[in-house]
């Protein structure tokens, strides 16, 4: 008997309108833990190699995990992956709901979705019964306009996954919705959704799965609820993650102005201690979540009313870096883009792009059509990202994202396109972060902050955030591995710092859960188990050592105001900190896995070898 695990896939294929089940493993179950770590595993295993993003043989994989249904505090997440449109590389974004609980009741660990559906469809699973519903009557909806409808038409039990107009115009950055406004966002999984003809997912379950341990796992639980609500998490559950847009301008690390400058003269107007004066309404809490980091905020202005979730990356995407002050317009563009389906980093970073090619003369009025995007226009800002939904005028250059554009556009805008591997960079300046530098550019997804949480380094005592050792690649890998046994298992990564030790009390947890013996050792090899797995789909799809870059803009330019005045980064001095990564990574110069480390890490048996010539298409 299986505890904590349903033991099985449900894979649905569009094109045929059929569906089947398939045996999950236990040596695969233990070995990949759940989450992104079994998605990695999953995504290797049915995505063709070579298969182009927005086909219908891309495989879009929905992930729960063994912490599901345990009603611990921040488990009710699940994993989606898909080979990103945006990068051509391996796709994971993560969504804390309800529809994580719904989808493992309906029995199975993994939804995987092929094919393409010859009309708009809705794709209904009750229990494990599928239909294939029409859905033309959805096409053009918002996403909560859809979540409603689906909800009206199936019952109101039902949790609902969804993309709005971007994902159907197959805005490369699209994102997929659930569960009143939660964003399954970073690298473009509704695009992919959208490149199947599947407008929305409705889904109902009762079948429950058995814990080995109830009783051992409540003590555990209530402990740590206690714990959530302590000193770890109190940045979370009071001004939240804004927070860091006031603490960043202090430091000289908030990206401004399309990484022109790093801190921003505008920063109060969208902080968060503004917003809480003048903006908010309540504070939101995921599904079994005791923290509560979401802040509900709402426009105060004469303009149009919005109301919507608000968290930093949001905040700073959509304000300093396209240099917006006005709190009013941020909350209203954050808004629509979750309306429209839309990853609020990649628009932002994509529009300060087409802003710097707007002041530099190399787009015109003519060619934005009578869109004014210089630095700071909030209204046209909003007007951009209708524009980039729709795929109108300029938004359909913008909607194939920065890399792709300034590759359209020339003339040297690549400079200035902030990203790696095509996904668009966070709000973390690499000049002054010399640790999320190195994590930014090794990331297997692209920009990314969250796969490494490297910048704790930066902001702790264990290293000088200015200056470049050849420590940063182990600290490095560490935290990637650790990154890996969170968004496996699933946990909050804001619940991370109210453990006493992750490894041991997560093993723990785990044995509590699947009856099933597990040690601290075993969750960190699985963490670089499944990192190794990860990038070993990157190198299959043609990853090089050229990949593991930043934007030449970094290399190019120091930081020219501000507390960090002068300070950048050379190509040597982030080389130096790549090859350091390698060999804490036990992997070959180049950056590519030796056969002992793949027979160490037990991975012999999945990875095959093969490997395709990787060449970024402007139209996929």
């Amino acid at each position: 008997m299986l505890y904590g695990y349903n033991g099985r896939t449900l894979l649905v294929d569009l094109t045929r309108r059929t569906s089947r089940w398939q045996k999950l493993d236990a040596d695969v179950l233990r070995r990949f833990i759940g989450g992104t770590g079994l998605g990695a595993h999953l995504l290797y295993e049915h995505c063709p190699p070579g298969a182009k993003p927005l086909s219908p043989d891309n495989p879009l994989i929905f992930v729960t995990s063994p912490l599901v249904g345990s009603r611990l505090t921040t488990s009710s997440k699940f994993a989606v992956l898909t080979k990103s449109p945006l990068t051509g590389f391996i796709g994971d974004s993560l969504s804390s709901s309800f529809m994580a609980t719904e989808l493992k009741k309906t029995g199975c660990d993994a939804l995987i979705i092929t094919g393409r559906s010859e009309y708009p469809c809705l794709l209904s699973i009750d229990d494990g019964e599928v239909d294939f519903l029409d859905a033309n009557d959805l096409i053009g909806l918002s996403t909560s306009q859809t979540e409603r409808s689906v909800k009206e038409r199936l019952g109101h039990r039902r949790r609902v996954a969804c993309i709005g107009p971007a994902g159907e115009n197959l805005v490369r950055f699209a994102s997929i919705t659930n569960d009143g406004g939660r964003q399954a966002a970073r690298t473009g999984p509704g695009a992919v959704m959208g490149s199947k003809n599947l407008k929305a997912i409705a889904v109902k379950g009762t079948q429950s799965v058995p814990v080995y341990d109830y009783d051992a796992l409540n003590k555990i639980g209530s402990d740590l609820t206690r714990r959530s609500l302590g000193p770890a998490t109190e940045k979370y559950r009071t001004l939240g993650t804004m927070a860091n847009v006031s603490v960043f301008n202090s430091l000289g690390t908030l990206p401004t102005r399309n990484f022109q400058q790093s801190t921003f003269d505008g920063a109060e107007g969208v902080s968060a201690e503004q917003f809480h004066e003048s903006n908010f309404v309540k504070n939101a809490h995921c599904a079994n979540c005791t923290i509560g980091c979401e802040k509900i905020l709402v426009t105060s202005d004469s303009g149009e009313k919005a109301t919507g979730r608000m968290e930093y990356e949001s905040a700073y995407a959509l304000g300093p870096l396209v240099g917006v002050a006005d709190g009013n317009t941020v909350i209203r563009a954050s808004t629509l883009c979750d309306e429209l389906g839309m990853d609020t980093i990649s628009v932002g970073a994509t529009i300060a792009w087409a802003m710097e090619c707007f002041e530099r003369g190399i787009l015109t009025v003519k060619d934005t059509r009578g869109i004014d995007l210089r630095f700071g226009s909030g209204e046209d800002l909003v007007k951009c990202i209708r524009f980039i939904a729709e795929r109108r005028g300029l938004g359909d250059l913008l909607a194939e994202g920065s890399l792709r554009a300034s590759r359209i556009v020339a003339q040297g805008t690549d400079v200035w396109a902030m990203q790696v591997k095509g996904l668009e960079m966070p709000g973390y300046e690499p000049r002054s972060l010399k640790t999320m530098a190195l994590g930014l550019a090794v990331s297997t997804r692209g920009a990314c902050h969250n796969r490494s949480s490297a910048y704790e380094a930066d902001f702790s005592s264990r290293v000088n955030r200015l200056e470049v050792d050849d420590e940063r690649g182990r600290i490095t890998a560490e935290g990637e591995d650790f990154s890996a046994v969170l968004d496996s298992l699933i946990w909050c990564k804001f619940l991370r710092k109210a453990f006493r030790d992750l490894y041991e009390e997560s093993a723990e947890i785990y044995q509590r859960i699947t009856g099933w013996d597990m040690t601290a050792d075993e969750l960190r090899l699985a963490g670089e188990r499944i990192n190794n797995l990860k990038k070993a789909f990157n190198v299959r799809e043609g990853w090089t050592r050229k990949d593991d870059t930043l934007p030449q803009r970094v290399f190019d330019e120091t930081l020219p105001t501000g507390v960090v005045e002068g300070v950048g980064l050379s190509r040597a001095d982030l080389d130096m900190m790549v090859a350091g990564y390698y060999r804490a990574r036990g992997w070959n110069k180049d950056g590519t896995i030796p056969e002992g480390k793949i027979r160490e890490l037990e991975l012999e048996d999945v990875i095959q070898g093969e490997k395709i010539d990787f060449k970024p298409v402007l139209g996929d």
